[in-house]
């Protein structure tokens, strides 16, 4: 039995924070070293933070960054430390360095660069040229980063054609509903289809729009789960890989799959040699062989609320904030934003504002503060009868001749949109949004209103969605969210008995229809023929088209489906195509 033990360092950096990731970093190396690890590895660009993007073009980000990777080689001593850097000798590469003895051995280039969906990495790299390969420990090791290896030919089949008995990949790979399962679907392939373990480290934590979910992965050379780390956590993954069954496994092999290998990949590979240990090291290893580090990930509404939970408490935390403040309105999506805000944030860090108004409800005030009360949150009120008729009054001769419409309901939200925000210039608060994908895709939001504020928590959350993630809380333990809430029909209450309904299709119809189109660029002809009726098709898009000027001018908000609004779906405003 020749094993190597491998540690993946599931970490959370922040983008920039060069201090504050060396020293994850080296408690990383430190850590995997008492735990008797040959060789750690830490996610792509870790050293800077994932994605850096325009950053990247700063000299002094750069001369930063490398100072950074000089204090990381010098904690190096006793393992073999892979480490996300930005690599500029002249040109920029996102590139992984091997580190050994305190310097930097040799250095890894991306070599496939994503730019599609949220990547844009063609705009700030340039592509590697050959794959790396290094040997330590009598492992031949094939290092590359993220891309690289969902692709089913090279780099890896170069690697494993050069001798390499382990892949190694450092990944920043951003969370989305159901890629979890496709990234590990992936990577078993991978491990059975080149007859070699795979070990796979990703980034956690929040950025912007983008949640990392970590669920970094070690598989066998039979695509057999090794080791997993936890979904949404910093966490230290350990296994340890057997290379004389690795050999094993591959002579026993009689289909012809190494030599096929061999004769579809002829290379060229870059080799590391100087540097490395010739055996691995067991020296310090404890209580000889590892408990399986397997936790059971997240799926579900359980992973979408801790992705949630995840995005809030980093965008308020890295920004500098301490509190936030929410508009209670005793409606679903409130209720779902406070209640994630106080799993992430604390309940002595959430202000509830509740803003009645003359349609307001007794049902809804009464949700507010039953919510308000549950959550051990501070709620504030500030009724807007009286500037609301301030502004009518003010605005009768402008308006003369003119009924009331959607005006009067929008000077409303607008008002509650400017209280808000003057409690959060006067405190620092930071303002959650309350807006739901379905709301922000077809405009059924008021600009400077409702929309006003930070961070929009719910911003990529169907509301059929919200509603399941709302039972979802609920069924942790003692019933959160009330269930008038979850029950009673949607309304924005800016009019006598209005209804979410009486301007919008059954939300049932309408998410199907936003993620057909947004998600997925379905025609018209193929959500016809899926059953969908055409006219409300028809109206749906047209209403998404002609509100892209509103999702511009919205803050920013979690990415949780396929395609969320933002930098991930480029639309123009001005624009008079439409289908025929």
């Amino acid at each position: 039995m020749h094993l190597i033990r491998i540690a993946l360092a599931q970490i959370n950096s922040t983008v920039g924070d060069f201090k504050g990731n060396v020293v994850k970093i080296i408690a990383g190396i430190e850590l995997a070293a008492e735990l008797g690890a040959d060789l750690v590895a830490f996610p792509e660009l870790a050293l800077t933070g994932y994605p850096p993007e325009d950053l990247t073009f700063n000299p002094d980000f750069l001369r930063a960054n490398m100072k950074a990777l000089g204090e990381v080689a010098g904690a190096v001593e006793d393992i073999i430390a892979v480490v996300g850097f930005l690599d500029a000798p002249g040109e920029i590469y996102n590139a992984a360095a091997v580190i050994s003895a305190g310097e930097v051995a040799g250095v890894c280039h991306k070599i496939r660069l994503p730019n599609y969906g949220v990547f844009d990495e063609f705009r700030y790299f340039n592509a590697g040229e050959k794959p790396l390969l290094f040997e330590m420990g009598g492992a031949s090791i094939g290092l590359n980063i993220c891309e690289d290896i969902w692709y089913p030919d090279e780099p890896i089949g170069a690697q494993v054609a050069a001798g390499a008995n382990l892949i190694l990949n450092i990944s920043s790979s951003p969370y989305r509903v159901r890629r979890t399962k496709t990234r590990e679907e992936m990577l078993e392939t991978r491990a059975r289809d080149y007859l070699t373990p795979v070990a796979y480290v990703n980034m956690v934590g929040g950025q912007d729009e983008l949640v990392f979910d970590g669920n970094s992965l070690i598989y066998d050379e039979h695509g057999n789960l090794l080791a997993r780390g936890k979904s949404f956590e910093e966490d230290m993954v350990v296994a340890d890989v057997d290379l004389e069954e690795v050999l094993a496994s591959r002579q026993r092999d009689t289909s012809g799959r190494r030599r096929g290998i061999e004769e579809r990949h002829p290379g060229p590979v870059e080799r590391l040699v100087a540097g490395f240990p010739k055996t691995c090291s067991k020296s310090g290893r404890k209580n000889g062989q590892l408990q399986p580090h397997l936790p059971v990930p997240l799926d579900g509404a359980a992973e979408i609320y801790q992705a949630l939970v995840l995005g809030v408490q980093d965008y308020v935390r890295k920004n500098g904030f301490e509190k936030v403040l929410i508009g209670l309105s005793g409606g679903v999506d409130s209720s779902l934003t406070a209640v994630v805000a106080v799993d992430a944030l604390g309940k002595e860090n959430v202000i509830g504002i509740s803003m009645p108004s003359r349609y307001t409800s007794e049902g809804t005030r009464r949700d507010a503060r039953v919510l308000a009360e549950r959550l051990g949150i501070e709620l504030r009120i500030a009724r807007i009868e009286t500037i609301f008729s301030a502004y009518l009054d003010d605005l009768k001769p402008q308006f003369a001749g003119r009924g009331p419409d959607i005006t009067e309901e929008n000077l409303q939200a607008r008002i509650r949109g400017n209280i808000l925000m003057a409690l959060s210039n006067k405190f620092g608060w930071l303002v959650l949004t309350t807006g739901n994908k379905s709301e922000t895709s077809v405009g059924y939001s008021t600009l400077y209103g409702d929309m006003a504020g930070g961070f929009a928590v719910i911003k990529d959350v169907p509301k059929t969605m919200v509603y399941d993630l709302c039972r979802y809380r609920n069924s942790l333990g003692a019933e959160i969210i009330p269930q008038s809430v979850i029950d009673r029909e949607p309304s924005a209450e800016l009019a006598e008995n209005q209804k979410d309904q009486d301007t919008l299709p059954p939300y049932e119809v309408l998410d199907r229809i936003i993620a057909e189109y947004v998600e997925y660029d379905r025609s018209i002809k193929d959500m016809v023929a899926a059953g969908l009726d055409e006219e409300t098709v028809r109206r749906v898009i047209r209403m998404i088209d002609r509100n892209e000027y509103k999702r511009r001018q919205a803050p920013p908000g979690i990415k949780i489906t396929a395609r969320a609004f933002g930098k991930d779906r480029r639309f123009p405003i001005t624009n008079r195509f439409w289908a025929p």
